[in-house]
């Protein structure tokens, strides 16, 4: 599992792991030492004796938001980082995993707990990381691609959407097995559904095309108010990533500009515009319990999910009704606790908990997301404007 971290920044020079292209996203370094100080500092810190970091000055860097743990490097500046090099950090991942695997067959049942989630808590930077090392290269002018691209096999374009009917009533929502989960997806309680139908795909890039051509990033009555001050303040008019030459749609992937293929999902667009689209195509967005009842009785494991180090992207819709993979599929609901949460003790008790304000749910997982970390109870969240993840939409309507 940590390999594959390490093989997810081999093609990247130590300018490339350092760089920081916007405040939501951070180096790639930082991203492969902050997932270290996160098992040295609650595992080998706290629970082997005589254990002495390996360097005293990372915890200062590395800390990313635990303000139990003091003062950190300010997370804007994180590209500022030069030192220590990649080679550095690299050794110090060798040196803290040494350690773990060291102190594994004596640690408590408590510090193999925490073992457990930093292993997901680096799952979850491992699709980070891909997502912020796409977004630092399309700030290149060069627009290098990082791995090179399979050659494309046209697919037919899916059919019209079908619709997954569901005739309302109360459901089960949230975790509730011996497997693992983070905080914010329990308790599981009862949640009231009314009668709806969802979509059985997400929706392609061909149909967002047809968005666009209608002027949907110019019309704002299809548009939350809060969205079309993005769009008017922003200049957005596409997907993050595409561009418009000749009437030809590209985007820009992780292996380099290509032209978009109308039968994938559309992916890289943010709440607001997810959101738009579903009422110009006389939809809405799915609850995040509309999502889940949906998606439980399928394999959370199938789809397009990440597996190598290698280029990904959303791939055309098989057939069939499928939840998991290719696209986050943002949600009508706010992240919010369910009822009866309480953070954990401790300063891994900021892990989630303390973000349950101002973001919305995305269920599903990507294909940038690790095969084996989602599950029909996962929640993940952004802020309604971002759009760097591989963020798609998922349409819902009343009955």
């Amino acid at each position: 599992m940590r390999g594959l971290s390490v093989a997810l920044v081999a093609p990247l020079s130590d300018a490339d792991a350092t760089v920081q292209s916007m405040e939501d996203a951070s180096p790639a370094k930082w991203h492969l030492a902050h997932t270290t100080w996160f098992f040295e500092t609650f595992v080998l810190r706290d629970f082997v004796a005589g254990y002495h970091r390996f360097d005293e000055r990372f915890p200062f860097l590395f800390n990313s938001y635990y303000e139990a743990e003091g003062k950190r490097h300010s997370r804007a500046r994180r590209g500022m980082v030069t030192r220590p090099t990649l080679d550095e950090v690299l050794a110090y991942r060798a040196h803290v995993d040494a350690g773990i695997v060291a102190a594994l067959p004596r640690l408590p049942h408590e510090a193999r707990e925490l073992v457990r989630l930093g292993c997901h808590h680096e799952e979850q930077h491992q699709e980070l990381l891909l997502t912020d090392i796409l977004h630092l290269m399309s700030e290149n002018p060069l627009e290098p691609a990082v791995w090179p691209g399979a050659r494309k096999v046209p697919v037919e374009m899916p059919g019209p959407v079908g619709w997954i009917e569901h005739g309302g009533g109360v459901v089960e929502i949230g975790h509730d097995d011996p497997h693992f989960a983070f905080d914010s997806e329990g308790p599981r309680h009862k949640s009231l559904l009314t009668p709806h139908a969802i979509a059985d795909r997400t929706v392609t890039n061909g149909e967002w095309a047809a968005f666009i051509a209608d002027g949907g990033y110019a019309e704002p009555r299809h548009w939350l108010s809060d969205g079309w001050a993005w769009v008017k303040a922003e200049g957005i008019t596409a997907p993050l990533y595409w561009e418009q030459h000749d009437g030809v749609w590209t985007r820009f992937g992780l292996d380099g500009r290509r032209a978009i293929d109308p039968a994938a999902p559309v992916t890289h667009v943010s709440l607001y515009e997810a959101d738009a689209y579903a009422t110009w195509a006389g939809a809405r967005l799915p609850t995040e319990f509309e999502w889940e009842a949906a998606a439980a009785s399928h394999d959370a494991d199938g789809g397009n999910q990440l597996d190598t180090a290698g280029p990904v992207e959303p791939r055309p819709s098989l057939g069939g009704p499928a939840f998991f993979g290719d696209v986050w599929e943002w949600t009508g609901s706010a992240f919010r606790p369910y009822p009866g949460f309480r953070a954990i003790e401790g300063a891994v008790g900021e892990y989630n908990g303390k973000f349950m304000s101002g973001q919305f749910v995305l269920r599903g997982g990507s294909c940038a997301t690790p095969r084996g970390h989602a599950r029909a109870s996962y929640r993940n969240f952004f802020y309604p404007h971002q759009r760097w993840q591989f963020t798609g939409v998922r349409l819902a309507k009343d009955l």
